[in-house]
């Protein structure tokens, strides 16, 4: 089953299935970045936590690396949970 990162709950680990925009304000630099920063298909993925008030930013681990994206940027990696 596929979802997206911004729909996983704190905790949850998964691996990456694509990266896609899912909205018009999401381009092709947006992707291209997210791709650089590690988001590969195959790759292991883990939501550490959210801000405040369990919105954004979402900490997310890939690989041994942290990293803190918007949801807009989450909403684009489609993963499937382990």
């Amino acid at each position: 089953m596929t979802t997206l990162l911004a729909d996983l709950p704190d905790g949850a680990s998964a691996t990456v299935s694509q990266v896609a925009s899912h909205a018009p304000e999401v381009d092709e630099q947006h992707l291209r970045r997210l791709g650089e920063l590690g988001f590969l298909p195959g790759e292991p993925v883990q939501v550490l936590r959210r801000g405040p008030g369990g919105r954004e930013p979402l900490a997310v681990l890939i690989g041994d690396t942290m990293f803190a994206l918007r949801l807009m940027e989450a909403r684009c990696v489609e993963v499937t949970p382990v």
